[in-house]
């Protein structure tokens, strides 16, 4: 994974129920089956970065993905490192896509999308997402990912 600055959608898997608190405001129950969380990384380090953060079981807390973390498992990424923000654009083909239901509130506390974060019964679909988001999108699996060894991503 480049070090670049991109756009990325993290496709998660939940396997159990659970009632969470996301930060000190938000409340969110997970139900079993597939979360995408939708992010950019503009600053140092890129999507490589960002991606490698998201995938640490210990750290400060920061973002509403990271409070969600403990309860999902890491199955993609999808990514471009195209110039443009494309996070918001990206949120809203999630929000319309057919099957994807948005969690409202979490991860748009600075935009005004309804959420960054989509659950889904069954795995996102990546060839109706592509067709909607125009571009090339870059698919790495989370094989052979343990702690603490660091990010180990295969195309």
């Amino acid at each position: 994974m480049k070090t670049e600055p991109g756009t990325y959608a993290l496709i998660l898997e939940c396997a159990v129920r659970a009632g969470l608190r996301i930060g000190g405001r938000l409340r969110m129950d997970t139900e079993p089956g597939y979360y995408v969380y939708v992010g950019s990384a503009f600053g140092p380090g890129g999507v490589r970065a960002r991606v490698s953060r998201h995938l640490q079981r210990e750290k400060a807390k920061r973002w509403h993905i990271d409070f969600l973390r403990e309860s999902v498992a890491f199955r993609e990424v999808w990514l471009t490192h195209a110039p443009e923000h494309l996070e918001h654009v990206w949120a809203g083909i999630f929000h319309d896509m057919a099957g994807v239901f948005p969690v409202e509130g979490f991860g748009c506390t600075d935009c005004k999308c309804r959420s960054h974060l989509f659950r889904s019964p069954e795995p996102p679909d990546l060839a109706a997402f592509s067709r909607r988001a125009g571009g090339k999108i870059e698919v790495l699996g989370f094989a052979g990912f343990t702690e603490p060894g660091g990010l180990h991503l295969e195309s």
